[in-house]
């Protein structure tokens, strides 16, 4: 059973199963501020919850909640919010923290989409030399959980390509996807936020190197 409509709702379609809801509806805007939006999905997820105790609830949350910068963030608020309350409302919850998805479509001010409409359209951008973002292919989503989802209970998981990739890099593998050179400004500024992965993911990853992970993200989506 799927709860959503958007990117990750429909790439789940192949793994769908009336023993498991995954709650794959919410606010997709990280810089959202309207109280009115988190409510709406908070008691989207509360009703939900209610009529389907007996099956496995999986939520996709978000791995922004370990980036000290957005902290009082009103999205990573409400994203522990959610956590908390599956946590103690469920018997039999997975709780999947997901890096930076990499897709067909989706929302616009994505890094990879952002990027690649920056460089398709020949608009100047700024690059914050000392940024690294996590990665994810939105395909890996459905194979990672039909892979691991039913071995494990109640337990939260850090989901994302374990490397941390430098702008330069992703903005070089775009360039050669679509034969065009970005224009940008570098700047020495950007951060990034540090994220402890368990077994599950590292065995998921094993054996994809991250030049190959990135070229086949590139291949894919652009």
């Amino acid at each position: 059973m799927i709860i959503g409509t958007g990117l990750i709702a429909n790439s789940l379609k192949n793994i769908d199963t009336k023993e498991i809801l995954y709650f794959a509806s919410g606010v997709s805007n990280s810089l959202e501020t309207k109280d009115a939006e988190f409510q709406r999905e908070f008691n989207l997820l509360r009703n939900t919850l209610e009529h389907n105790k007996e099956k496995k609830f999986i939520y996709f949350s978000t791995l922004s909640v370990h980036d000290r910068s957005k902290q009082n963030s009103h999205y990573v608020l409400h994203k522990l919010e959610m956590e908390n309350y599956i946590k103690n409302n469920s018997d039999n919850y997975l709780i999947l923290r997901i890096g930076n998805i990499v897709g067909k479509g989706g929302n616009p001010n994505t890094l990879f989409n952002f990027l690649k409409t920056k460089i398709k359209d020949n608009h100047k951008f700024v690059l914050h030399r000392n940024a690294r973002r996590l990665l994810l292919d939105i395909d890996d989503i459905s194979g990672f959980l039909n892979s691991t989802c039913r071995s494990v209970k109640n337990e939260t998981i850090n989901f994302a390509f374990p490397y941390y990739y430098n702008l330069k890099e992703i903005i070089n593998a775009i360039e050669d996807r679509m034969k065009q050179v970005a224009d940008y400004d570098e700047v020495d500024e950007g951060d990034f936020y540090k994220v402890t992965f368990d077994h599950n993911t590292d065995a998921f990853f094993a054996e994809v190197q991250p030049d190959n992970y990135l070229k086949t993200l590139a291949v894919k989506y652009i």
